[in-house]
């Protein structure tokens, strides 16, 4: 059942047993995330999900000595981590703001995940601490996946230092300078591409709202973004490391995984901040 939050013009309904998801997020009445279906779990083309311990895919599930379960079959990878299939509890609740607490054990990770989300006057806030509970040290990483609606007319304005080039299955193989994106469709319809070195801030823009994405701590570095040609959907989607870092190391410079000792924590914050937007 749908936790439903409001708060400083912003409405959210969250699914704490599907992985402490997303499943619809509005400010001021009008669609920020395309809205999942009743009963569809989460993972389509709607709401938002979070990507824990690590972020993308792995190729052939692959984590150093470790091999991670394949659950993409058609290209041979372990994709978005673990936590999305699994269930949070509510901790605390109150109608503006939420606690949300998963503990996993699926060798080899055994870690503990904290949520929590707020809504006030200065914007909606997401919240995550991952702490390793094992007994050994392992990489860990994060990342959170919104599928935003994208009505004719929407721009996206980010900056970055890196733009990777990807394999046929979106896999980094390279990466070139880049100043990120500032533009429409033309600059981002059909991309399923990396940015590394960003500065942790994006912007959307809608014909009657503008959206302002800030990323901190371990979320703030790498950015994913997809722009599937057949759905009117935009993933931003930051991220604490580089798709396959683990078996790219190569590329480690542009966003690796972190080693957690154990008991150690990583934590990073997104806050989406809206304003009317006056653009013709």
């Amino acid at each position: 059942m749908a936790l439903s939050l409001d708060g400083g013009g912003w409405s959210a309904w969250l699914a704490p047993e599907d992985g402490g998801g997303i499943t619809a997020l509005r400010f001021s009445g009008q669609d920020i995330l395309v809205p999942a279906p009743v009963g569809t779990p989460l993972g389509g083309p709607f709401g938002a999900f979070w990507m824990i311990p690590w972020a993308n895919r792995l190729d052939g599930g692959r984590l150093g000595p470790h091999r991670l379960p394949i659950n993409r079959a058609q290209d041979g990878t372990a994709i978005h981590g673990l936590s999305r299939d699994r269930p949070f509890l509510v901790e605390g609740q109150a109608p503006d703001r939420v606690l949300l607490t998963q503990q996993v054990d699926a060798a080899p990770y055994h870690y503990e995940t904290l949520l929590a989300v707020m809504l006030d006057a200065a914007g909606f806030s997401l919240d995550f601490t991952v702490t390793n509970r094992g007994e050994a040290p392992m990489p860990f990483g994060a990342g959170w996946h919104p599928w935003f609606v994208r009505p004719p007319g929407t721009l996206l304005s980010f900056r970055a230092t890196h733009r990777c080039t990807h394999d046929e299955r979106c896999l980094p193989v390279a990466a070139t300078p880049s100043h990120g994106l500032d533009g429409g469709e033309d600059a981002f319809l059909g991309l399923d591409t990396h940015f590394a070195g960003w500065d942790g801030v994006a912007t959307i823009t809608w014909p009657h709202l503008t959206l302002h994405m800030r990323a901190t701590g371990a979320l703030a570095g790498n950015l994913q973004v997809y722009a599937p040609p057949a759905l009117p959907v935009l993933c931003v989607e930051p991220s604490s490391h580089l798709p396959d870092v683990a078996n790219r190391p190569a590329m480690a410079s542009l966003g690796p995984m972190r080693q957690l000792a154990p008991g150690e924590s990583m934590t990073g914050r997104i806050t989406l901040r809206a304003e009317s937007s006056h653009q013709p």
